[in-house]
């Protein structure tokens, strides 16, 4: 396994990269990232911006706002916050299966005093229960990737007031606030490991990844970001990551709002209705699935809306390509 230490602290610029490494890139052994950002939040491929965070809190205190590719919900990271990628090749990852992906992680840290740390509900790692660690997963040309934070000694209390966190996703994990649920993960560290630096905690963890004493003993196994590659790394930042287009979107106006959270995740679908027809439909979410949802959504665009001619077209398209974990006809009764 490679590994890239992103010398970088801006998230979009960040993001680039392992989209680039992913995408442009080819290594004959999976690949491990670490990166360390300044204030932002990256909201999910399926989510609405607008509604995920506190933009006035946002904007006063000079948060970087940007989208990632992958699904799921939104998250605040600073520079307490570590953030790792695995990019290995599809056939040799089940979509979704975060437990099998993160693995390295997990027993990294069981060795350094965090015996408690698990894999929870669908994309979660927790330590005595409570949540530090999100993940997320994407899949295209035959790679996945799977991205997660790892909160090390984050200002919790920026992230509650920098995000909007929707009411039935605190009431389904049954608890009162976000605040309540996350932690950082230092306090449950061995001692040696409590006073370091958010780099300093990443060079560890790769030691014990690696099972080595010395990072010098996996030097072969850094890979090392290039000028050609900062060039086209800088281009997928400014087309992507630093567009507004991307980021926050324009959203036309919609007739119906249909939502529900499902263990897999939240499906909030707007649908404009004309003339008894579904004219148009967008779903946001923090839900996840290999394919693109809009896909779905042409493919339901312009049916009569009533349970009979929806049903008809969802009876010839495998719905789990575009919500893991979520079923035909858990759709459908969201839909109608």
């Amino acid at each position: 396994m490679y590994y890239v230490v992103m010398p970088k602290n801006d998230i979009r610029d960040n993001l680039a990269t392992e989209q680039y490494l992913m995408n442009q890139k080819d290594f004959d052994e999976p690949l491990l990232l670490f990166y360390i950002e300044k204030p932002c939040i990256i909201v999910g491929r399926n989510q609405n911006t607008f509604e995920e965070i506190n933009q006035d809190y946002v904007d006063e205190h000079g948060i970087t706002v940007t989208r990632r590719l992958s699904g799921g919900g939104a998250v605040y990271q600073d520079l307490g916050n570590l953030c790792f990628s695995f990019v290995v090749n599809a056939n040799d990852q089940q979509f979704g299966d975060f437990k099998a992906m993160v693995a390295p992680i997990v027993t990294a840290l069981h060795k350094m005093g965090a015996t408690s740390v698990e894999v929870s509900g669908r994309n979660d790692i927790l330590v005595d229960g409570k949540k530090f660690s999100g993940n997320a997963m994407y899949t295209k040309n035959g790679k996945t990737f799977s991205h997660g934070t790892l909160s090390y000694d984050v200002d919790l209390d920026v992230l509650t007031k920098a995000l909007n966190v929707p009411a039935d996703k605190i009431a389904s994990k049954g608890i009162k606030s976000v605040r309540s649920r996350v932690t950082n993960l230092k306090p449950y560290l061995q001692p040696q490991y409590q006073n370091l630096t958010t780099g300093e905690f990443r060079d560890e963890l790769l030691k014990e990844i690696y099972d080595v004493t010395d990072l010098a003993e996996i030097a072969t196994h850094q890979y090392q970001i290039t000028a050609d590659d900062q060039a086209e790394i800088d281009q997928i930042a400014a087309a992507t990551y630093r567009n507004w287009q991307w980021v926050y979107g324009k959203n036309p106006q919609f007739s119906i709002q249909r939502r529900k959270h499902f263990n897999y995740g939240t499906i909030d679908a707007r649908l404009l209705v004309e003339n008894g027809r579904l004219t148009a439909i967008t779903f946001f979410g923090d839900f996840f699935g290999p394919r693109d949802v809009h896909e779905l959504a042409d493919s339901l665009t312009n049916v009569i809306y009533d349970r009979g001619h929806i049903t008809s077209v969802l009876d010839k398209i495998e719905v789990s390509n575009y919500f893991t974990g979520i079923s035909r006809d858990e759709l459908i009764n969201l839909l109608v």
